[in-house]
């Protein structure tokens, strides 16, 4: 069964937690002040779509082909970006909550990171080589046999990644938040 194809169209204001949300291919479209927590999203396309102000918390990402898509201003809680399609996938995120959500073993090299809240994220296992988190809050995540080769960390804040289980050669970190790389050692620096 062949899926729909919808191109260049502004969703707006849509609560998809009351109404089906059409199982398509989507192209050059934007969604803002949509609902979509708890929907499925499974096997759909976007592609160089962008979100805004949109809640997807908690959605169905099975087989989701994500394509240059960007989250600005989106609540995004317990989203399981490991079970999407990997195929070119890639997408940006700015001033979102991505709490609770998991790109465990991902290939996401360069992905962009601005002002967004990072609590709990499982990001073990994964390629981030050449990514920025510019002023994430990284409370809680897990990095573990994770590459932030070349990355940028300088103004993130409240992680803990241990380098000695982790590829962080090249990583930028500033001296305000050098203390996250020396958690294992539970010592005190003043």
């Amino acid at each position: 069964m062949n899926k729909e194809y919808i191109e260049n169209k502004d969703i707006k204001g849509e609560n998809f937690t009351e109404k089906e949300f059409l199982k398509a291919e989507y192209e050059n479209c934007s969604f803002t002040d949509c609902i979509f927590a708890n929907t499925d999203l499974s096997e759909i396309t976007f592609s160089e779509c962008e979100f805004r102000n949109c809640d997807l918390s908690m959605a169905n990402l099975r087989s989701t082909s994500f394509r240059d898509v960007r989250f600005k201003n989106c609540k995004l809680l317990g989203l399981r970006f490991d079970e999407c399609e990997n195929f070119l996938r890639s997408f940006n995120f700015e001033n979102c909550i991505v709490n609770f959500s998991s790109f465990y073993g991902l290939k996401l090299k360069g992905l962009k990171f601005k002002g967004c809240k990072l609590e709990q994220v499982d990001f073990a296992e994964t390629d981030l080589k050449n990514s920025s988190f510019k002023n994430c809050d990284l409370s809680g995540a897990n990095f573990g046999n994770t590459n932030l080769e070349n990355s940028d960390l300088q103004s993130a804040i409240n992680f803990s990644i241990d380098p000695e289980a982790n590829r962080i050669r090249n990583a930028k970190f500033s001296v305000q938040n050098i203390t996250g790389l020396l958690d294992k050692y539970h010592i005190i620096i003043k």
